[in-house]
């Protein structure tokens, strides 16, 4: 059992019950009762399907290790999603790695081109529906609040930055300019606020003066398709609890 108030970190209890005794609907419907008695978000109360598999859509930009990543975690089975498409303001040429692999897999591939002034977001909308949650695979544009609110679920997104410190653009060479000893990747939901939204996983390695500008963002790049896989099975292992505003407990 996991439920949180509004102010209280989730408490979380482990426990075997018989189905035949106490039916999943049952279940459902009791859970959502307690959290009610204890004031609880309702999106921390959750009674999955048994071994759930989340249909997901994934956006991605010019960069492909993010999403080349993910593609291969999926193929090999070591995350709990279907790819229903993915989404890119850059165009790939057919012999792509990444073009290769859609193809051979049969994943369709949406090349939606934006402007300042057209995001496209509604044709993304369109494409995205019926999604359980949507990645943000360096995906190198600002979400509007009108089109969170209009696709209504989570939406998790890699900043190549150790949050929240370094934001927006270029976060490497921030960190580098700033001569950090430690550099790092977050995962974290997205909100109106630019990244921003509760952090969900976060990794950091340590860099040091003979470092360059090159070796940060090589080392980043390695952080970020780690931090983001991570987090995207820990959300669908139901393990990501928010609470309070801007927080969340990870078990």
């Amino acid at each position: 059992m996991r439920f949180s108030s509004a102010h209280v970190p989730p408490i979380c209890s482990e426990f075997t019950y018989n189905p035949r005794l106490w039916p999943r609907d049952m279940l459902r419907t009791d859970f959502l009762h307690l959290s009610d008695c204890f004031n609880a978000q309702k999106s921390t109360v959750r009674v999955p399907d048994i071994d759930p598999k989340y249909k997901i859509a994934v956006l991605a930009s010019k960069q492909d290790h993010c999403l080349f990543d993910l593609l291969h975690r999926w193929q090999e089975g070591r995350l709990p999603v279907d790819i229903h498409c993915v989404i890119s303001n850059h165009d790939r040429p057919v012999d792509n790695h990444v073009m290769r692999f859609l193809k051979r897999h049969e994943i369709p591939y949406h090349y939606l081109p934006t402007t300042s002034g057209n995001k496209r977001e509604q044709e993304i909308l369109e494409l995205i529906e019926g999604t359980d949650f949507v990645v943000l695979a360096r995906y190198m544009q600002v979400m509007s609040e009108s089109f969170l609110k209009s696709y209504g679920k989570d939406i998790i997104n890699i900043h190549h930055g150790l949050l929240p410190s370094f934001k927006g653009g270029s976060p490497s060479r921030q960190a580098f300019n700033a001569g950090v000893k430690l550099i790092g990747a977050t995962s974290h939901f997205v909100t109106p606020e630019l990244d921003a939204g509760p952090i969900i996983e976060q990794m950091v390695e340590r860099v040091s003066h003979r470092d360059t500008l090159h070796s940060f963002v090589v080392k980043s790049e390695n952080l970020e398709k780690q931090c983001l896989a991570e987090a995207i099975k820990s959300y669908c292992e139901l393990r990501v609890l928010p609470y309070e505003v801007m927080k969340t407990v990870v078990f």
